[in-house]
């Protein structure tokens, strides 16, 4: 999908590629190669550039090359209530305008509307930019809470009974919470460098860095490092959460087999007692018109010992 937008601040439109003119939004999802090719002969963008974000294992990285900048970052996404993941998303800077690119649609670039266009403007290439990063560390923070509330609810219904479910829910949150780590650490080292890349002359004609931008992107720097700082502790407290209730079943598995092999020794007395007497040989009793009342007594008897040997061990 090929979308442009031009907008500064109270006029937004869309506009077609056979109309792009300059200042204006470029943005691409899932795009086909046909799109690929048109936005890189209408740009003269690098098609390595625009193709960058459309693999799923991309690093985080800034790339420089003559006229153009390539900044890749990780946005966070939500794929259902439990599952969290992250994607590319590629953002191109050219002497004349702003291309994203994403492998899908994620909320990230969709904050960015008609609704909104008070917020930002497409001919501030940079702003757009730090803004669009802004918007991905928010995102982030926001799932971060979700899956905090989401554990904290997922731990009462195991207080409550075991099952797979919630044990299959509590395993995706932490994988949700790897990628989250490793994504935030990569984006990490990429705020840091164009942090820095305001004293590199040779990338200051393509990210022109404000007095004002400054301080936007150090307002993303902090977001992402608290976003660092609580996906650790989340991570932390979801593994030691798998850990105790890992432990509690296997707890109550020996609790199970212990419950269950006192109750095959008792019921074996009685079964061992009957067979003895069941022979066909002379056993004790044999004539004795009560005989079998005091067999089943004899049952009963060390049938009764042993139950209690056992609850006093604490064994049944």
């Amino acid at each position: 999908m090929l979308r442009i937008y031009k907008n500064d601040g109270l006029n937004y439109c869309e506009l077609e590629i056979d109309n792009l003119v300059r200042n204006t939004w470029i943005n691409l999802v899932s795009p086909t190669a046909d799109e690929l090719l048109l936005v890189a002969e209408k740009t003269k963008a690098p098609i390595d550039f625009l193709k960058a974000a459309l693999d799923e294992e991309e690093r985080p990285r800034i790339e420089i090359e003559d006229d153009f900048a390539l900044i890749l970052i990780n946005i966070p996404v939500m794929i259902s209530e439990t599952s969290y993941d992250t994607l590319p998303l590629g953002i191109i800077i050219t002497p004349q305008n702003i291309i994203s690119v994403c492998l899908e649609n994620n909320p990230v670039i969709l904050e960015f509307n008609e609704y909104n266009r008070r917020f930002f403007n497409t001919a501030k290439r940079t702003r757009l930019l730090f803004q669009i990063l802004y918007k991905s560390a928010t995102y982030y923070l926001r799932y971060l809470r979700q899956i905090s509330r989401l554990s904290e609810q997922i731990e009462v219904h195991l207080r409550r009974t075991m099952k797979n479910k919630e044990l299959f829910e509590l395993m995706d949150l932490q994988q949700g919470l790897t990628y989250f780590t490793s994504s935030l650490r990569a984006n990490g080292i990429v705020m840091d460098r164009l942090l820095r890349i305001r004293s590199n002359h040779q990338s200051n004609h393509l990210i022109q860095i404000y007095e004002e931008d400054e301080d936007l992107l150090e307002d993303v720097i902090i977001e992402n490092n608290q976003a660092v700082q609580m996906v650790e502790m989340y991570s932390r407290i979801l593994s030691g959460m798998a850990e105790t209730f890992a432990s509690i079943i296997s707890n109550n598995l020996n609790m199970v087999m212990k419950f269950l092999t006192s109750m095959t020794i008792i019921l074996a007395i009685p079964t061992m007692i009957a067979s003895f007497w069941g022979m066909n040989v002379f056993v004790p009793f044999r004539d004795n018109r009560y005989g079998f009342l005091v067999v089943t007594g004899i049952i009963i008897a060390v049938t009764g010992i042993t139950t209690y040997v056992l609850s006093r061990k604490n064994i049944l």
